[in-house]
């Protein structure tokens, strides 16, 4: 099996890559990649940094997926970069393009859905993604500081942007544990849920999202993300040209609208 994922996959098809160190899943317009490496609470190897980059970038070029989950299998999320196998051999950097670069590249929204214990190079992987759904299980740690190594995935930037440069300082120098509540009351979550229905809410909101209409999806994510940390008069210049620069369907946009109002009666 080449691990490729096909628009005419069906629902829950799951598929191997790399020597099953990523599996896809596809349910509709979702794609779920699973870090698979439960017996080293999903430790992220050589192997599956190239397995990842590789099903994002498949991810992306694939009209039919419009959503992204990245989980862990077992009880963790994932524990990290695999530190034995990068001190013994050359380091991630020398890899070329990391996996975060290539998440923050491509077109689509990705979430994290974050099972259990997320550990420096996997908070980081989660820090990358668009937002973070976890479960009530969920521990967020970054221990760079502490054991004599420094973010290279892009925490160091973006935590401080989720959560506000001196929580940011607090959780990278400390390397403590921030638990599940705290990551949602400080934002670094949107939410937390029960365990047993994090996979359900995950993929209610990747649904609600690949609903959406594709290229509006697309270009709404490009323009919260440029406008992110930017002067708000900046911020407002960049709506205003993606507004003049997006052709819309009128007849698709009326069509669309109908549907909601539809399903907004049903729920009254």
């Amino acid at each position: 099996m080449d691990g490729r994922t096909t628009p005419e996959s069906a629902a829950d098809e799951t598929e191997v890559s790399e020597e099953a160190s990523v599996l896809v899943t596809r349910d509709g317009h979702v794609a779920t990649l699973t870090l698979n490496r439960p017996d080293r609470r999903n430790a992220i190897n050589r192997a599956m940094r190239k397995a990842l980059k590789s099903e994002l970038w498949r991810a992306d070029a694939d009209d039919d997926v419009r959503v992204v989950v990245i989980t862990g299998a077992g009880t963790a999320f994932s524990s990290g970069v695999d530190l034995p196998e990068a001190l013994e051999g050359p380091p991630p950097r020398t890899e070329g393009t990391s996996p975060t670069q290539v998440m923050r590249a491509i077109s689509k929204p990705i979430i994290a859905s974050v099972n259990g214990p997320c550990y420096t190079g996997g908070f980081e992987l989660a820090v990358n993604c668009s937002f973070i759904l976890a479960s009530d299980r969920a521990e967020f740690v970054d221990t760079h500081a502490q054991i004599g190594l420094l973010n290279g995935w892009g925490g160091s930037a973006l935590l401080p942007r989720a959560v506000g440069l001196p929580a940011a300082i607090q959780i990278i120098l400390s390397g403590q544990a921030v638990d599940a509540a705290t990551a949602e009351r400080i934002g670094l979550a949107n939410e937390v849920v029960p365990h047993e229905q994090l996979s359900t809410r995950t993929m209610d909101v990747a649904q609600a999202i690949a609903g959406g209409h594709p290229r509006a999806v697309q270009r709404m994510l490009r323009l919260l993300k440029d406008g992110a940390g930017a002067p708000v008069a900046h911020a407002l210049g960049l709506e205003a040209e993606a507004g003049a620069t997006f052709r819309r369907d009128n007849a698709d946009v009326s069509a669309r609208f109908g549907r909601q109002r539809e399903a907004q009666s049903e729920r009254r």
